[in-house]
């Protein structure tokens, strides 16, 4: 059984850090691109960026230059480090295997003051 397991989300201040993680169970986690989604309220949900199995990342251009995606294959985790948070960066964040499409549950990030 395939489970994706989100933390790390919480309330920040504009301008502020988060870092969030997505622990991967059941998939040979290494072979596997990994992916960030959010949804904010009322929108579409939206790719924030994808990391390939051997690394290579790629971002939306709302977050290019502030959010950066890595992972950690010996602890089957994936990470989304987000700077310079904005009111916009709001949202539930999810963890995603693009192929064959596994969903996390979401973790919500809100920025405000």
């Amino acid at each position: 059984q395939v489970q994706l397991v989100e933390s790390g989300g919480g309330l920040v201040q504009p301008g502020g850090s988060l870092r969030l993680s997505c622990a991967a169970s059941g998939i040979i986690f290494s072979i596997y691109t990994m992916a960030w989604y959010r949804q904010a309220p009322g929108k579409q949900r939206e790719l924030v960026g994808s990391i390939t199995s051997g690394g290579s990342t790629n971002y939306a251009d709302s977050v290019k230059g502030r959010f950066a995606i890595s992972r950690d294959n010996a602890k089957n985790t994936e990470y989304l480090q987000m700077n310079s948070l904005k009111p916009e960066d709001t949202a539930v964040y999810f963890c995603n295997v693009p192929v064959p499409s596994y969903w996390g549950q979401g973790t919500q990030v809100t920025v405000s003051s």
